[in-house]
């Protein structure tokens, strides 16, 4: 979008969390899996770092059209070690006034329960830091053991009411 010569851009307005993991025959071939376990492997992942915008809604499933750009803020883990435990985890502090929100991403050889413990912990902290009062916090994390080549997957994709 165009306004008297200044680019503007859309802020995404709703948002979900998912998780996925999966096996593969490389390490990139397992993180591709596990992003279409997930549900966004048939897009094009945009690196967020970790805003959730005011008044974003949250929705239990978004469905993006194949190939589309998608904002998402994201933590992952590969391995090639066998039997290693590896795990993602997502988590998103919601302010009390405006639905303002910082997600955290962390990831690690570990459980999924550490893992979201921990995320829950920095979502907390980063809220504190900006004197912001929690009104809710979100997570979601995914495990996985790997057989040859492993990834876990946790992410807050966000999208736009008016392109659904």
């Amino acid at each position: 979008m165009e306004s008297e010569g200044i680019t503007v851009f859309e802020i995404p307005d709703i948002y979900t969390l998912i998780s996925g993991t999966s096996e593969g025959t490389s390490k990139l071939g397992a993180f591709d899996n596990a992003i279409l376990n997930a549900g966004v492997g048939n897009t094009n992942l945009i690196k967020l770092s970790s805003i959730l915008p005011p008044g974003a809604s949250f929705q239990n499933r978004i469905v993006y059209p194949r190939g589309v750009l998608v904002p998402i803020a994201y933590g992952s883990i590969s391995s090639d070690v066998k039997g290693e435990m590896i795990a993602a985890s997502v988590a998103i502090a919601i302010s009390a006034d405006d639905g303002f929100g910082v997600i955290m991403e962390y990831s690690g050889i570990t459980s999924a329960e550490e893992v979201e413990k921990t995320a829950r912990k920095m979502a907390e902290d980063a809220m504190k830091h900006r004197n912001v009062k929690i009104k809710e916090l979100k997570s979601l994390s995914s495990e996985h053991i790997v057989v040859n080549f492993g990834c876990a997957f946790a992410a807050v994709p966000m999208w736009y009411l008016n392109l659904l």
